[in-house]
């Protein structure tokens, strides 16, 4: 309280201003008894998983691998590329639409939170931003991904950190710090290929 003796945050006065949920009550509630009841359940094959997504108007690529217990708070505002692996217990909290590339690993229990409040406001209103993860990004094991961020391609979100602020292509984000990567090396099958199509021209 202040030196008035009034309360400088009112959490009565918080609205949902500003924020729209994209489907009606029914999907809603259709979609948590699906999640709950089925497509968090170590039961749910990975297919069923990506079809159900599908099925909430989320846009899902091919090969893309959804382990158990992942939560999706809206499927309608999700899109991932080809051949994302998604981890056990991973958190996809997207109030606003998160957009995950190809060949991304999102790792066991972490966090993607497109939500946030805004602590001038004495109402407490929302300040929700997407988040984006470029193709060949890592988002280890229990790290967290504040709203607004993008995650470039190849870059490394370190086990445990939380990361606020967007984060270069090829960077390694770490407790302590940045630094640089190095281009993945191609695998040799790929590299076989390219030279036996070189080879053809």
């Amino acid at each position: 309280m202040d030196p008035e003796g009034e309360h400088v945050r009112d959490l009565r006065t918080f609205t949902l201003s500003g924020y729209d949920k994209g489907r009606g009550i029914v999907t809603q509630a259709l979609w948590f008894c699906v999640m709950n009841t089925l497509f968090m359940a170590w039961f749910c094959p990975a297919r069923l998983r990506v079809a159900l997504l599908r099925a909430f108007g989320a846009r899902i690529g091919e090969g893309v691998l959804i382990r158990h217990r992942v939560r999706v708070l809206w499927p309608w505002k999700l899109a991932v590329g080809d051949h994302t692996w998604i981890g056990e217990g991973a958190w996809l909290l997207n109030l606003e639409p998160v957009t995950i590339g190809s060949h991304v690993c999102v790792s066991q229990e972490a966090l993607l939170c497109t939500g946030s409040h805004d602590h001038r406001t004495t109402d407490f209103r929302y300040r929700n931003a997407p988040i984006r993860v470029e193709d060949g990004a890592w988002i280890a094991a229990r790290a967290t991904v504040l709203a607004g961020v993008t995650v470039g391609r190849h870059a490394v979100v370190s086990a445990g950190t939380v990361l606020n602020r967007d984060l270069p292509e090829l960077t390694l984000y770490t407790a302590d710090g940045t630094r640089a990567l190095k281009e993945p090396a191609p695998h040799p099958a790929l590299k076989a290929t390219k030279a036996v199509k070189e080879r053809a021209r």
